[in-house]
């Protein structure tokens, strides 16, 4: 619980930031009106879409609290903020079974454009694994990035797990077979595999992501399979763009947004989940091997308004 209450903490210093890009904008507006009218619904939509929330969700909030306001038969706009923050929270919910991959035999795929943090993210989710007693095998198959092997292994060590590698330059999926065969030998839970993300060749990725998957598909069939795509929290509607452009390359099952510490732009969280169908799994605040966590809405959404603690 001390470990919770600490990372909401740093989500609440993390979403300063985009907290006084969104919030101080919303209590002028609650503040500033008399009366709950089309302008105070455009007033909180246009605050909402500089705040990256993107037109989808934000569309889908107002609407919901349009209802809301009208179902309790609201008068006052000061009481509409608690509904607000309740219809953003709708908005993002997850659900349990985002995280099905943990519990089972399992190989997770992820990747992204260099610079997003993706070996940082996968070496940072090993030790969250590791941390919850799973046996983890990292594959370093990002061979095109110069040093992303040695840069694995260095969070392989940290984290306590062990890295399967190839030559800089080696074929990517031939990496995956040789980390399968380890995963087996090791029985290991998890097998993540830290995979190339180069989108500026977008015919050359998706070779590369089919060949990898139908190596899973031939030497590990039992295993679960999730594919999360790690996007920059820092660059707004451009992540939005670019987990657009990884969701027509493969089947993506989640997001690993990085770098909200550093952004006002973390209302792509929303924008992303809303537009895409694609649930942010986990969020990254700071450099730390745990400040890599399980997205949760609710946390999400107080720190955001600055709310009180942490959910249970």
């Amino acid at each position: 619980m001390e470990e919770k209450r600490g990372f909401f903490k740093r989500l609440v210093d993390g979403l300063t930031k985009t907290r006084n890009n969104i919030v101080s904008g919303i209590d002028a507006i609650f503040n500033g009106f008399s009366s709950i009218d089309d302008d105070f619904y455009d007033e909180i939509e246009e605050i909402l879409v500089m705040g990256d929330l993107g037109i989808n969700a934000t569309t889908s909030i107002v609407e919901d609290l349009k209802q809301k306001v009208k179902e309790q038969n609201i008068k006052d706009p000061s009481q509409c903020k608690e509904l607000l923050i309740e219809s953003i929270k709708n908005e993002m919910n997850v659900g349990e079974t985002a995280y099905e991959f943990e519990n089972r035999k399992s190989v997770v795929l992820v990747i992204g454009v260099n610079g997003v943090g993706k070996t940082t993210s996968v070496g940072k989710l090993a030790g969250m694994l590791k941390d919850q007693g799973k046996k983890v095998v990292l594959a370093a198959a990002d061979t095109f990035r110069a040093a992303a092997g040695e840069q694995l292994i260095e969070w392989g060590s940290r984290a306590g797990v062990d890295v399967i590698s190839g030559q800089e330059g080696s074929d990517p999926a031939s990496v995956v077979y040789d980390a399968i065969a380890a995963a087996k030998a090791r029985n290991a839970d998890v097998l993540l595999c830290d995979t190339a993300g180069r989108l500026h060749n977008k015919k050359n990725l998706m070779n590369e992501l089919g060949k990898i998957n139908r190596i899973i598909d031939r030497e590990y069939p039992e295993a679960y399979k999730e594919i999360l795509v790690v996007l920059d929290g820092t660059t707004g509607q451009n992540a939005l763009v670019q987990a657009r452009q990884f969701k027509e390359a493969t089947d993506i099952t989640g997001i690993i947004l990085t770098k909200l510490d550093g952004t006002a732009k973390g209302g792509i969280a929303v924008a992303i989940h809303s537009e895409l169908g694609i649930p942010v799994k986990y969020i990254g605040v700071g450099e730390k091997i745990d400040d890599l966590q399980k997205f949760n809405a609710d946390d999400f959404v107080n720190a955001l308004f600055d709310q009180g603690g942490a959910s249970k």
